[in-house]
């Protein structure tokens, strides 16, 4: 089969289209022949290296932790699915920086990690929802509660997971407030639950919150990290929260409790989707849940770009330079 492998940390050049071998799936695996594959920028954290210095993935290394496609044939003992299924997948039960493997036309997946897509989902819907709105769901359900009466400030809230926190939010009766890099993404960004949004490259995006909410938001949502997580702080009212689930931007610099209290008792949450998906069903009954808010109209998934899988290089070049709203997916 082919696939996109680095051989070594670097720019989108180091990724390279390569014919890889694919040994016939174990006790407990299911082949999967891929129609879809989702790009998140944890993939481009891993290729650039350095980011998650913990565990450092052996080369050469395929990128990806999302898909969606058939199942071609199964292992031993597997009998959640059979070949012909349509399934979908986030991850392999571990940090989303281990045990990658996506950005390929086949691969063999441990089958309890595997979700069915019900009829009336697309393959390229399922691919791009996973990761993005599980990441809704473990804050949506575990973190903040978004509901009537409350204000939330959600960063990039045109990319593929702000979107649908936009969505989700405003579906449970909050406020939503997003910032945005152009005049396009705040028109994309209204579409999907913004009731107002902030051109944060035009003003400063603190003052343009507390002229929207004078005495603050509940609570701020941000993926992208160093570069708005501290003044972020600013923008909540005594007692909010502040959840960050990403770091396109890098890691948030340290933070000092006291600073917390000082600001009016704040809050400050960093979830990680691969300990809430190794709970009991959690996977599935999250699943479950997203897929029957888009069935039911109330959540759209955006898809903003799509490639072929061999230029998953251009892909990463889209996604690291803002230029589209909404989810990148490969097409193998």
């Amino acid at each position: 089969m082919k696939a996109i492998r680095i051989h070594a940390h670097g720019g989108p050049e180091v990724m390279r289209w390569e014919e890889v071998d694919l040994p016939a799936p174990a006790a407990g695996e299911a082949r999967i022949r891929h129609t879809a594959i989702a790009v998140n920028f944890s993939d481009i954290n891993q290729r650039r290296g350095g980011f998650y210095t913990a565990d450092p993935a052996p080369m050469p290394l395929i990128l990806g932790n999302e898909a969606a496609g058939v199942v071609e044939s199964v292992g031993p003992g597997v009998t959640e699915v059979g070949p012909g299924d349509r399934v979908t997948y986030a991850g392999v039960n571990a940090a989303f920086y281990q045990s990658t493997g996506a950005y390929a036309e086949q691969r063999n997946m441990p089958a309890g990690r595997l979700v069915p897509i019900p009829p009336g989902i697309s393959d390229r819907q399922a691919a791009a929802m996973m990761v993005k709105g599980l990441t809704a769901s473990l804050i949506v359900n575990r973190v903040w509660h978004p509901r009537p009466g409350k204000a939330v400030l959600i960063h990039a809230a045109a990319s593929g997971v702000g979107l649908i926190l936009a969505q989700w939010a405003s579906h449970l009766g909050a406020t939503v407030i997003g910032t945005v890099g152009s005049q396009e993404k705040a028109q994309v960004a209204a579409a999907h639950g913004c009731r107002h949004t902030v051109l944060y490259r035009e003003t400063g995006f603190v003052a343009a919150v507390r002229k929207i909410a004078p005495e603050g938001v509940d609570a701020v949502l941000d993926g992208v990290g160093k570069d708005t997580f501290m003044a972020s702080l600013d923008c909540l009212r005594p007692f909010g929260m502040a959840v960050n689930y990403g770091n396109a931007s890098g890691h948030v610099p340290p933070l000092d409790l006291l600073d917390l209290a000082r600001r009016g008792g704040l809050s400050v949450s960093r979830p990680g989707l691969s300990h809430y998906l190794k709970e009991p069903g959690a996977l599935h009954a999250a699943a479950a849940e997203l897929f029957g808010l888009v069935a039911g109209g109330t959540l759209r998934i955006k898809i903003g770009r799509t490639c072929p899988l061999r230029d998953a290089a251009q892909a990463h070049r889209d996604l690291e330079s803002r230029t589209f709203a909404g989810s990148a997916v490969l097409i193998p």
